[in-house]
């Protein structure tokens, strides 16, 4: 009953208030060559806007890729020298603004609120002149230059599959045993719990390396999707949030009482998650905080992270050792505690 009238009332108030495509307190960084009244202007305009938070005000051309590689923001905004002298004595100035595109729908939606803060800008300086004040804006769309969309959804997919094979497909194997009447022979046997638990794991690990090299290579050659970082650490990344996977799908398995249930659990409770709060379908800056929290919880939100920075930006180890870590420490948290809760007796 609480599924059957719980649900929907639950999936529209998420849908309707939570989850939104709109993006909104992006972070920005701003480049400000000329540092003048009208630039002073244009940034507090940005600033002020609903879709952007000023994160940082850089000094140099260089840093504006390094604060990209960090992850740190989404769009960056260089105003050249001499902006207002340029505005004042020729009627026209450029601003060029650099998104990371390996969200293509996130970037050209930045570039857009942007330009059109940038328009409301110049119609007010125009007053009515003979002449207009006209602002170029030049874009430069990092990583992803021609907005196609796998750069975003291959990430987004490779965790998704990762995720349903071994969560799901692992935590209906040790239940699996129970209703078929096995476990009881296996219980009686030399094998300590551990490796019972273990043995469980591997044969979907062996698949889910077989599905890692499947779609990358469909990625690389049918896709034009290009692996820019290691391949190598990639490759390691993937088998650790598989590990995170079949650890939880144990620990589901291992405390269900069928099939049934342990299947429902790691649908409902790993699935849906994945797509709404990894950041894969919805930007989880534009969440309510308590959202925000809880999808601190989910690994793909790690994993998907990770497949962006080293297979579309070129990032190295160094890149996501956070995310490395914390799915690190998920593995032994999950993996822990389905060895503990695994019932040596079925009575």
């Amino acid at each position: 009953m609480f599924i059957l009238l719980g649900m929907p009332v639950v999936q529209i108030v998420i849908f309707g208030f939570a989850l939104t495509n709109e993006v909104k307190n992006s972070k920005i960084a701003i480049l400000d060559n000329s540092k003048d009244a009208a630039t002073s202007s244009l940034t507090a305009q940005l600033d002020a806007s609903q879709y952007f938070d000023l994160e940082k005000n850089l000094l140099t051309y260089s840093q504006v890729e390094e604060e990209f590689k960090k992850g740190k923001i989404k769009l960056a905004i260089v105003f050249p020298q001499h902006f207002q002298e340029d505005l004042q004595h020729f009627n026209k100035a450029q601003v060029q603004l650099i998104a990371d595109a390996a969200d293509p729908n996130t970037a050209n939606q930045l570039t857009n609120y942007a330009t059109a803060i940038i328009m409301d800008y110049q119609n007010r300086i125009t007053n009515d002149r003979k002449l207009p004040y006209t602002i170029s804006t030049e874009m430069k769309m990092l990583y992803n230059p021609q907005l196609k969309g796998a750069f975003n959804f291959v990430p987004g997919v490779m965790a998704m599959v990762l995720l349903l094979v071994c969560t799901m497909m692992t935590a209906i194997t040790i239940v699996k045993e129970k209703e078929l009447g096995t476990m009881e022979v296996i219980l009686v046997s030399p094998m300590r719990p551990q490796l019972v638990v273990l043995a469980k794991a591997v044969p979907y690990l062996l698949l889910s390396t077989i599905n890692i090299a499947s779609i990358l290579l469909l990625s690389v050659f049918v896709l034009e999707v290009p692996i820019n970082g290691s391949l190598f650490l990639l490759v390691f990344e993937s088998i650790l949030f598989i590990l995170v996977s079949l650890s939880l799908g144990l620990l589901i398995s291992s405390r269900a009482e069928s099939q049934q249930t342990a299947m429902f659990i790691s649908l409902i409770g790993m699935f849906l998650p994945t797509i709404m709060l990894s950041g894969f379908m919805f930007p989880v800056e534009n969440m309510p905080l308590p959202l925000r929290i809880v999808s601190n919880i989910v690994p793909a939100k790690w994993y998907y992270s990770i497949v962006k920075s080293v297979m579309i930006k070129g990032l190295g180890l160094s890149g996501v050792f956070k995310e490395t870590l914390i799915l690190s420490g998920m593995v032994i948290f999950f993996l822990t505690m389905a060895i503990k809760r695994f019932k040596i007796r079925l009575a």
